[in-house]
């Protein structure tokens, strides 16, 4: 029998017949003679919540009390799904990270995790109890409770997987699967029941919600096996693992989108070294990530380049773009987030030509002007303008073939 570690999400336990829905689940899978070590996030929207009582108490609060607060969430859940299994006669024990512990770097809201103490959880797996175990949070050095970011217990569940050694690391959520786009924007959309990892980290690069892009790089560091499924119904899901070379690819696997987007553009600065490196670290040193740059050389001694941050991050970036454009005689800086972000992916991209230009002839034909590009082996992104999303992505799914076929 194998060694499974399941993530449940927010949604998957919102609610008291939803924990027992999942307690459920988990029981039989453990009646399977299954070792299961099982990792849950806070519940329903509770994290949302938190920030907004902390922010009621304090319009800025302290970043460290911040963490000690949101951490409590997947506490409880933990808690009480422990207490449904103990009900049906399944043993099983909460965690929470001070108590593994899962020891994180100090970065309030955005820590990273450095190493996992597995001893309890191996001891409980052994004595046939399933552990229970808070995702999206760790400790600090100092032993302060930090907070791994939004989408952080994937991460958890994964790292749990690895230290356990696990054969499977299964994220059961409120979809069955990873999909070729968002089945809410185009119906003919279809569940793939095999992704690679290079073209997950793609897609969830790109804007694909269903993993959380840190969870994906951990899992294909260590080649753990991960596989999307639906805490509400049954089915295979999607499994992401290492490309089958005996299995020819896809040309293109997926549409990824990301309404989140901004775009800032800075006009008439010098055509010389180290202007973009000037304008660009102000950016960085606020923790603002930078997507997609391009550079167009406008005139002889000038150029215009363009750079995309999260909506957001809007703000922050414009000013501090505008304040470090200032310097350059001449130079303006404009900005736009009212833009998305839509993306082709797929690993069969590397072999076969012209897949740029189908994408460009699909957007022509909808009359969609393409704001900005960026490639790698296996994808192609463009920023468009946020109003004609819907359509880009139905255009390129429809243009690649990924749509159903329709049976009359």
């Amino acid at each position: 029998m194998s060694l499974i570690v399941q993530k449940y999400g927010g949604s998957s336990v919102g609610s008291v017949a939803r924990i027992h829905a999942v307690a459920t689940q988990i029981d039989a899978l453990a009646g399977k003679g299954h070792q299961v070590a099982v990792v849950v996030s806070a519940m329903g929207d509770t994290t949302d919540r938190l920030v907004e009582l902390a922010r009621e108490v304090c319009p800025e609060p302290d970043a460290r009390e911040l963490d000690a607060l949101l951490a409590t969430g997947e506490m409880v859940s933990t808690a009480l799904v422990a207490m449904a299994l103990n009900q049906l006669g399944r043993k099983a024990r909460s965690w929470n990270a001070l108590q593994l512990p899962i020891e994180t770097t100090a970065h309030a809201g955005r820590a990273r995790i450095e190493r996992v103490e597995a001893t309890g959880l191996k001891k409980d797996l052994a004595g046939g109890v399933v552990p229970v175990v808070a995702g999206f949070q760790g400790r600090a050095e100092g032993g302060d409770l930090t907070t791994i970011g939004r989408g952080g217990s994937d991460t958890t569940a994964v790292a749990l997987a690895v230290v356990l050694e696990a054969d499977e690391c299964q994220i059961l959520t409120d979809v069955d699967g990873v999909y070729t786009t968002d089945p809410r924007m185009v119906p003919e959309a279809r569940r793939l029941p095999c992704v690679s990892f290079e073209e997950m980290l793609e897609l969830a690069g790109q804007g694909s919600r269903v993993l959380h892009l840190r969870s994906v790089e951990f899992a294909a560091r260590y080649g753990m096996k991960l596989r999307v499924l639906s805490s509400f119904e049954p089915g295979p899901g999607t499994l992401i693992c290492q490309e089958d070379p005996r299995v020819e690819a896809p040309v293109v696997s997926g549409i990824a989108f990301n309404r989140d987007e901004a775009v800032i553009t800075v006009a008439g600065v010098p055509h010389e070294p180290g202007v973009a490196h000037a304008i660009l670290k102000p950016i960085s040193h606020g923790a603002i990530e930078v997507d997609m740059i391009v550079v167009n050389t406008a005139h002889e001694k000038s150029v215009d380049f363009s750079f995309t941050v999260h909506r957001d991050d809007y703000q922050q970036a414009l000013e501090l773009t505008r304040e470090a454009a200032a310097r350059y005689r001449g130079a303006s800086v404009t900005g736009d987030d009212r833009v998305a972000k839509v993306a082709v992916v797929g690993s069969g991209m590397r072999s076969h030509a012209g897949v740029a230009t189908r994408l460009f002839e699909a957007l022509f034909i909808e009359s969609i002007n393409v704001r900005l590009v960026s490639t790698s082996e296996i994808k192609i992104s463009v920023l468009v303008a946020e109003k004609d999303l819907e359509r880009a992505v139905r255009a390129l799914h429809r243009a690649y073939g990924l749509d159903v076929a329709v049976s009359h």
